[in-house]
């Protein structure tokens, strides 16, 4: 087993030091025949695992854990179905700790480390409760019981809330590495801010959230946007009605990227400097920028040297070397809030 505890990325050391993991551990070294038991054994005390079938091939897992303060963030990653694995997970009858844990089993998607949410739940190890697991992974988010909007043993969460709390849970993890121990106040208190919005809903607590509840917007928003990237008919108030935000709203919370056209034509942008890189895509400059909305030739040599510093017949010259380094600078500069994890979600979900 390869297994290290580290220290808290907070303990000891400079604010301004990475977050770091406090446990990181997998079943690699182990003989096939013991990964499984092997496992079991890191959630002693909490819950147990039952492998539904013989005990015939490795059961490959790692397992990272992140302390946020009174807060934590763990992410299994599992055999899932490509080894045919499924286990049951049970609470014991008498747990070590009674914490709350938001649960999300994923699987893959079409892409290396995107994520599909397959349901979302809330649970408490103090009290009954037993699955079926055959997922590719596992993301928790684990809460202190004193918490006063989880004080009561049995939570009903709406559907809708279950969406939105997944989409904060996967970017806050993604942003886990990019983080500094001097963010862990605002982690703890902005997720609990926006897990008390969508507990026990009210005006004053959905205020108190109401950054980090852009910045999930912000994400969904930007899934939205490179699904459809292509399509002419994307605009703000496209997205607008897809979201179920005001145009005012939409606009707000882009404003740090210049607003959302900019957003959407940067990334268009972005697209044609990739595709005239590429040695093998000969089309003409015009062609490729009509494919993604750009119809005056003139207008978009302006746009694209204006965003890269260069023309798109000089980048198709030179290979555009160096592409990758090329960013919006408002955008990853200019947000005042980039020390908060407010800011810091906003600045991942924008991207370059």
């Amino acid at each position: 087993m390869d297994a290290k505890d580290n220290a808290a990325g907070r303990s000891g050391k400079a604010d301004d030091e990475p977050l770091q993991c406090v446990v990181d551990m997998d079943t690699f070294t182990a003989p096939p025949a013991e990964q499984f038991d092997l496992f079991r054994s890191w959630h002693q005390g909490v819950a147990d695992a039952e492998l539904l079938q013989e005990q015939s091939h490795s059961f490959p897992a790692h397992e990272t854990v992140w302390d946020l303060g009174t807060l934590g963030v763990m992410f299994l990653e599992l055999p899932g179905n490509a080894y045919r694995c499924r286990w049951r997970w049970r609470h014991l009858k008498n747990p070590s700790v009674d914490n709350w844990y938001l649960s999300l089993p994923l699987s893959k998607g079409r892409h290396p480390g995107n994520w599909q949410v397959v349901k979302t739940t809330l649970q408490s190890f103090a009290e009954p409760y037993e699955c079926m697991m055959e997922h590719d992974a596992l993301l928790a988010l684990f809460l202190p019981r004193d918490l006063p909007f989880i004080q009561s043993s049995r939570i009903e969460i709406r559907e809708e809330s279950k969406r939105f709390l997944a989409d904060y849970v996967l970017l806050l993890h993604r942003s886990l590495p990019d983080l500094k121990a001097v963010d862990i106040p605002h982690i703890a208190t902005a997720t609990t801010n926006l897990l008390a919005a969508c507990l026990l809903p009210s005006h004053e607590r959905i205020i108190e959230a109401q950054r980090v509840i852009d910045a999930v917007i912000v994400e969904r928003a930007a899934k939205i946007i490179a699904k459809n990237l292509s399509d002419r008919n994307l605009t703000p108030d496209r997205l607008c009605r897809d979201l179920g935000v005001s145009r005012s709203r939409l606009y707000r919370i882009f404003e740090t990227a210049g607003g959302v056209s900019n957003y959407i034509r940067h990334k268009r942008l972005i697209k044609t400097r990739d595709i005239l890189a590429d040695s093998l895509d000969g089309r003409p400059i015009s062609t490729v920028a009509g494919d993604w909305g750009f119809t005056d030739p003139s207008a978009y040599s302006r746009m694209f040297r204006k965003e890269f510093g260069i023309t798109p017949k000089e980048a198709r010259a030179e290979g555009w070397r160096g592409a990758q380094a090329a960013t919006l600078q408002h955008i990853s500069h200019a947000d005042s809030r980039a020390h908060t994890l407010s800011g810091l979600l906003l600045r991942n979900s924008f991207g370059p």
